[in-house]
């Protein structure tokens, strides 16, 4: 009898909970900056969810069901500026009056079509923006044209941007995306990639039941050990139990690399072909390349949740906070075929750790990161994400208020 009641009491609890969050809705108007006219069929979203709407005749939306947290409500119409606020969900309903500026050309003035894309630097840009893993493969971008690709001869990077959006169809996730805004960019000399904007995802239609069930399980399997899937962990206070293990990362300066560096630049403009090098001075060279300005050591004991997590006084905030540079491993599952990366080592090899891991670096870019319920950041370019989670890209991606529909891998004993 008790079991009967305490079942009931939950069931309960839970209508309430989804009654709740079913009031919870952003409405509001989106209107002409200049002559105050409604304007018809704009698109306002919420970015990285699937949370969207297009406005009526009268310019007017409603976006229903929206969970708690912050959002950057995002509104988009051919012809005006991109429009984009920030906007907190406390239930249950807020109201909103968007006004988007005309871009229209000045009278006159005459209008420069770009260069079309050269095609060896649109795949580069595509295969560096979509990414390499399995998943990758069955993106494709729909509109190539919407997106400008050149090299930056000032800053020698290579750049995209796109002046309305860009679309990806995900064929393994069964997501259709549109990152409004995109700014790409691609550093050659150091391998570093960075793009940012205001994707919205739309879900695409299954052709039948067994590709719906195939969608679910690629999204859990993107899901697990994902970035997000990380932070949520934490924001949560179950690392351990999610599977996730945190070691600390010790980056010390090479106090010597200026002067071997010095030496080997010597020794190779003397000796321009290598081919009259002694054995002595091939066996300094060998060294002297593989030693770095830092250098990296480990610490092989696994970080306790506190000193990563903080929460605030009212125990209504959590930030990720810690020092230096953290190795983060998800045991449980393979990483893709296409990961050709070495995993790092996790410590002394007598520790009986799972083989099957993915292995992941993170530094903050300042002293702390605010984590929201749904795994995203407060501000997305507070941390630096290296290694298994910087190889996954756009295949991987999902939206934030992507649930899981099966439980998450089960936790190390």
């Amino acid at each position: 009898m008790k079991n009967s009641l305490r079942m009931f009491l939950l069931g309960c609890l839970l209508l309430v909970g989804a009654a709740a969050q079913a009031q919870n809705r952003f409405t509001g108007v989106v209107l002409d900056s200049l002559t105050k006219e409604p304007l018809a069929f704009a698109s306002v979203f919420l970015a990285n969810t699937t949370f969207g709407s297009s406005t009526s005749d009268q310019g007017k939306f409603e976006i229903s069901r929206v969970p708690n947290g912050t959002y950057d409500m995002v509104c988009s119409y051919v012809g005006y500026r991109l429009s984009k606020q920030s906007v907190t969900m406390s239930g249950p309903s807020q109201q909103f009056t968007l006004l988007l500026s005309p871009v229209g050309n000045s009278l006159g003035e005459v209008v420069i079509k770009p260069e079309p894309n050269k095609p060896e630097e649109y795949k580069q840009f595509s295969d560096l923006f979509l990414g390499g893993s399995q998943f990758s493969e069955q993106c494709r971008v729909s509109n190539p044209e919407a997106v400008r690709v050149f090299f930056d001869e000032e800053d020698k990077q290579l750049r995209a941007r796109a002046k309305e959006y860009l679309q990806v169809d995900n064929d393994a996730l069964g997501y259709r995306l549109k990152y409004f805004g995109l700014e790409f960019s691609y550093d050659p000399e150091d391998g570093a990639v960075s793009y940012y904007g205001e994707p919205v995802f739309e879900e695409m239609k299954p052709k039948d039941e067994a590709q719906q069930k195939l969608w679910a399980a690629n999204r859990l399997k993107a899901y697990n050990g994902s970035f997000m899937h990380f932070l949520r962990s934490v924001h949560r206070n179950r690392l351990r139990t999610e599977n996730f293990m945190a070691q600390q990362i010790k980056v010390t300066v090479n106090k010597r690399f200026g002067q071997t560096d010095s030496l080997r630049q010597m020794l190779l403009e003397r000796h321009p072909d290598g081919s009259d090098l002694t054995r002595a001075e091939k066996d300094s060279l060998r060294l002297w390349s593989r030693s770095g300005p830092v250098y990296a050591t480990l610490n092989p004991a696994a970080l306790p949740i506190d000193s990563i997590r903080q929460v605030s006084a009212d125990g209504k905030r959590v930030f990720l906070r810690f020092s230096g540079e953290l190795q983060v491993a998800y045991f449980g599952e393979a990483p893709d075929p296409r990961y050709k990366q070495a995993m790092s080592p996790l410590g002394p090899s007598r520790t009986p750790y799972p083989a099957l891991r993915q292995v992941s670096r993170l530094r903050l870019n300042g002293r702390r990161a605010e984590i929201q319920a749904d795994g995203s950041l407060l501000n997305p370019l507070a941390v630096s994400v290296g290694e298994y989670w910087g190889f996954e890209k756009i295949g991987e991606f999902l939206p934030f208020d992507y649930v899981p529909t099966t439980p998450a891998a089960p936790g190390r004993k």
